[in-house]
C-alpha cells in the first residue's frame, strides 16, 4: 500500500490515501491493481478508472469517455427535490450517465415516472444501469427530438446539466475533463450558453402545468440563463450555493389565466 500511495503522490494526487484505498477495493487481483494504478497516474479521471463515482450518496457508473457528474450539481438535486411530488414526471435533459435523475428520483418517497435523455450513446450506455432501479427509461437523441409524444405537456420536473463551458475556456480546464470527457458535455458554444437556450426555447410545451425546469449554470453566467428561461415564458428565479460554487436557475411555468 505504501508503494501504491507514493506512486498517486508522485502523480500529483492530493488525496493519495483515498485514491489508493479506491484502486485496492476496485482490484480483482494484483495485476489488475498494477493496471488500474497505471490509469490513474497516466492522469485518467479516477472515477473512470474505478468505474463509479459516488453522487448523492449513491454509486453511478461511469466509464471511460463520460462525463463524471460533479459533487456541486448535488445543489440542483436538492432544489428539484424539494420541488418534486410522488409520482410526478421527471426528465433528466442532456443526462450524461443519468445521475441527476437517478438521485431525485432516490429521494422523491414514493418514486417518480423517470425519464433521461442524452445525444452521447456511450453516456447512455451506463445512464440505462443507473436509472434502471427507478424503472427509469432512457431516449437518445437531440435534446427533446427523441423523447416520446406522450410526454408532451406532462413533465413536471425537468433537471439540466448542460454544457456551459466557453468554448475559449475549454484549455483552462483541468486536464482530467478536456482530455477525458466528451467535448460535447463541456462545449456550451461561443459565450457557454448555446444549449441553455436550446433547452429554454424547446421546454414549455413539454412541461406540465405548474411544471419546473432546473438548469446548473454558474454565477457569472446566471443572468443570461435566467433571460433565457425568461423569453421562453417562464417564471424565472436564481440560487446559490456559496460553499459549494453552484448555482440553480429555475423556470417555472406560469399559471394560465382563471
Amino acid at each position: 500500500m505504501t508503494t501504491l500511495v507514493e506512486s498517486l503522490r508522485a502523480a500529483g494526487c492530493v488525496f493519495a490515501e483515498e485514491e489508493a484505498d479506491l484502486l485496492v477495493s476496485a482490484a480483482r487481483d494484483d495485476g489488475h491493481l498494477a493496471d488500474l494504478l497505471a490509469r490513474r497516474v497516466a492522469g485518467e479521471p479516477l472515477e473512470h478508472v474505478v468505474g463509479w463515482a459516488e453522487f448523492c450518496g449513491l454509486r453511478m457508473e461511469v466509464g471511460t469517455g463520460a462525463f463524471v457528474p460533479r459533487r456541486r450539481t448535488e445543489f440542483l438535486v436538492e432544489q428539484a427535490v424539494a420541488l418534486t411530488r410522488p409520482g410526478a414526471v421527471v426528465l433528466d435533459l442532456c443526462c450524461g450517465v443519468g445521475a441527476l435523475g437517478a438521485a431525485v428520483a432516490s429521494r422523491v418517497p414514493g418514486g417518480v415516472e423517470l425519464h433521461a435523455a442524452d445525444i452521447d450513446p456511450a453516456a447512455l450506455a451506463y445512464a440505462r444501469r443507473n436509472v434502471a432501479p427507478y424503472g427509469g427509461a432512457v431516449w437518445e437523441g437531440d435534446l427533446y427530438a427523441p423523447l416520446p409524444a406522450t410526454l408532451r405537456g406532462r413533465v413536471e420536473m425537468l433537471v439540466v446539466n448542460a454544457p456551459y463551458v466557453p468554448t475559449e475556456e475549454i484549455g483552462f480546464m483541468p486536464p482530467e475533463a478536456r482530455e477525458h470527457e466528451p467535448l460535447v458535455s463541456l462545449d456550451g458554444g461561443a459565450d457557454g450558453l448555446d444549449v441553455h437556450r436550446r433547452v429554454a426555447a424547446g421546454a414549455l410545451p413539454w412541461l406540465a402545468p405548474g411544471g419546473h425546469l432546473l438548469i446548473e449554470t454558474s454565477a457569472r453566467q446566471s443572468p443570461m440563463t435566467a433571460s433565457a428561461l425568461a423569453s421562453a415564458g417562464l417564471a424565472v428565479r436564481a440560487l446559490t450555493s456559496e460553499e459549494r460554487y453552484a448555482t440553480v436557475v429555475i423556470g417555472s411555468v406560469r399559471p394560465g389565466p382563471a
